[in-house]
């Protein structure tokens, strides 16, 4: 195997493809990247078992070939080249780089030894402008789960009906966030792993161009700009928004969101490093006081709200607060609650197609 292409070329191709490769396993083809050079251009593709991620982009071919290569010192090193011609090519010596006047060489697998991955699934699909599916995947991955205590809330639940529904939670705090469906096709709901939806919306763009998504047997695939992304979905049963999501509420309050993270970001400062990260919002009919006290002082400003209800006091983390509060979009945000253990919610003031509900911490002080 042999290949020319510029080095920003290849480094761009590598970093995207290596987010695939995993980090601790026993066996070490998966920690690399396998390099195929055909016809008119080279693939790269990595996987760990449960993402695998592929680029093609073109080259220089003189001689057609493959082999896998370790990811992380292969990206490393190329990454140091973005601004060279850069020559590939096997040898005895394992893969050798060219590049300027010089050539560095790094070890290889055979590419035999590479599991065999399935590009080609198309059972069923469903179609949503990119721009769309960009924003509700940043609207939601952040609350799911990042432990394996129950791993099936390290992925969103994706439901198809008139619109494309998008729910994720961690057992503290869920994330709800809706888009129109262009098209689908056989698909009611899956569960995705919140890594590859995160890798999904790197590959978009904020266009209204439209991507189609295909589903199989429990995998997922992608393509768009010469990358293909298939993923294993999770299975089993999902919680159920409706379940958990409050219908009433006796205290209501809207105020500006910008004034709001700002306070809780202050507030914030002085419980850093706490369990419970804690903050305390007081509504009192003219207002929302926030509050935080540590060992190393205290911190209680107002922000102006309008409030319907009853008066409240509440406490809960800040950071799931702020997480809430930025992924909204609006001037001014409603924020609903039922009493000082309720689980509570934040919306929009006007357009209601996302919402996070956060539980409130017992111990409020």
């Amino acid at each position: 195997m042999k290949f020319v292409l510029d080095g920003l070329t290849l480094s761009e191709a590598v970093l995207k493809v290596s987010k695939a490769c995993a980090v601790r396993t026993t066996v070490p083809v998966m920690e690399c990247i396998k390099v195929s050079a055909f016809g008119e251009s080279v693939s790269l593709l990595a996987t760990d078992g449960e993402i695998s991620i592929e680029k093609t982009v073109k080259a220089e071919i003189f001689e057609e070939g493959e082999i896998c290569v370790p990811g992380k010192l292969f990206t490393d090193f190329i990454g140091k080249l973005s601004g060279e011609e850069v020559s590939v090519a096997t040898g005895e010596r394992g893969l050798e780089i060219g590049y300027r006047d010089s050539v560095s060489v790094l070890q290889t697998i055979d590419a035999e030894e590479f599991p065999k991955i399935d590009l080609e699934i198309g059972e069923m699909n469903f179609t949503v402008k990119q721009s769309g599916l960009k924003r509700i995947i940043g609207e939601t991955i952040f609350c799911c789960a990042q432990d394996d205590s129950r791993p099936i809330l390290k992925g969103c639940l994706m439901e198809f009906g008139p619109t494309l529904e998008m729910v994720a939670l961690d057992g503290y705090r869920l994330a709800y966030s809706s888009e129109e469906i262009v098209a689908k096709n056989g698909v009611n709901s899956i569960i995705c792993p919140a890594r590859t939806l995160g890798e999904i919306a790197r590959m978009l763009s904020d266009s209204d161009d439209e991507i189609t998504l295909y589903t199989q047997g429990g995998m997922l695939m992608v393509k768009s700009g010469g990358m293909v992304i298939v993923s294993r979905l999770y299975q089993g049963d999902f919680i159920k928004k409706e379940n958990v999501i409050p219908s009433r509420f006796t205290t209501v309050v809207t105020l500006s969101r910008a004034e709001l993270i700002s306070s809780v970001e202050r507030a914030a400062i002085l419980i850093r490093g706490d369990k419970n990260n804690l903050i305390t919002l007081d509504m009192n009919g003219s207002g929302v006081k926030i509050s935080s006290v540590s060992e190393y002082g205290n911190v209680a400003e107002s922000v102006e709200a309008v409030q319907e209800g009853m008066d409240l006091t509440i406490s809960m983390n800040a950071k799931y607060l702020l997480d809430s509060l930025k992924a909204l979009t609006e001037e001014k945000v409603s924020i609903s609650f039922n009493g000082p253990i309720s689980p509570f919610i934040l919306q929009n003031e006007d357009k209601k197609g996302s919402l996070y509900l956060i539980l409130p911490v017992r111990n409020a002080q």
